[in-house]
C-alpha cells in the first residue's frame, strides 16, 4: 500500500496529481489526514476528503508521499505520529517521496544525510545534510524528492516508474498528452 498524506494547507495539485497518475498505474494507494478528521483544507481552500485518518491506516506501506505547501508541510513536520511513521519507515528501507517545501520533513529529522535530494527553491538550507540538486524529480535510493506544482506530472510518472515500471509510466505520460 502506499499513503499520501494531507494536512490543512497542503497544496492540492502536487498531491492530487500524484494520487491520479498512481491510481492510472494500478497501484494502490490512500489519501490520509493527519488532522483527526477525513476532511482537509488545501492551501488554496479546497475541501478534501481523505481515504482515511493515520489513527486508521495498516502497517503495510510500500511508499509514503508527503505533498508541499504552507501551512501543510509545517503541520506535517509538527505530527508526532507521523515523525514516529516516517523514522519507523525509513528505518525498514520503505520509498519516502516528498515534493515542494515536503522534502524538508525529511531534511529536518536527518534522513537525507549524505542523499542526493532536492525541494521548493530557496529551502535547500532545510535538506539538512543533502547533496542539493536542482533536477525536476531525484531519486537516491529510497528517497524520491522534486520540486513543487510544476514538476508533479513528473514526479507523479516517476514513482509510477519505481512502483509499475517504466513501460507503465511512460504509457500513462502518453495517455495524458504529457511531453517531457
Amino acid at each position: 500500500m502506499v499513503y499520501l498524506f494531507m494536512a490543512d494547507g497542503f497544496e492540492e495539485v502536487e498531491g492530487l496529481t500524484v494520487v491520479d497518475i498512481l491510481r492510472r498505474a494500478g497501484v494502490e494507494i490512500q489519501t490520509v489526514s493527519i488532522m483527526g478528521r477525513k476532511n482537509v483544507i488545501s492551501s488554496h481552500q479546497v475541501e478534501i476528503v481523505a481515504d482515511q485518518l493515520l489513527e486508521e491506516i495498516s502497517d503495510d506501506a510500500e511508499m509514503l508521499i508527503l505533498p508541499g505547501g504552507i501551512p501543510g508541510t509545517p503541520n506535517l513536520k509538527a505530527h508526532k505520529g507521523l515523525d514516529a511513521l516516517i523514522r519507523k519507515s525509513a528505518a525498514e528501507g520503505v520509498y519516502l517521496a516528498a515534493i515542494c517545501a515536503a522534502p524538508t520533513v525529511y531534511g529536518e529529522k536527518g534522513l537525507l544525510q549524505g542523499k542526493k535530494a532536492t525541494c521548493y527553491p530557496g529551502m535547500e538550507d532545510e535538506l539538512t545534510g543533502a547533496i542539493v540538486s536542482y533536477e525536476k524529480v531525484v531519486v537516491d535510493g529510497k528517497f524520491i524528492t522534486s520540486r513543487g506544482l510544476g514538476t508533479a506530472i513528473d514526479f507523479g510518472l516517476k514513482l509510477a516508474e519505481i512502483l509499475k515500471g517504466k513501460d507503465i509510466a511512460d504509457s500513462i505520460a502518453e495517455k495524458i498528452v504529457y511531453q517531457q
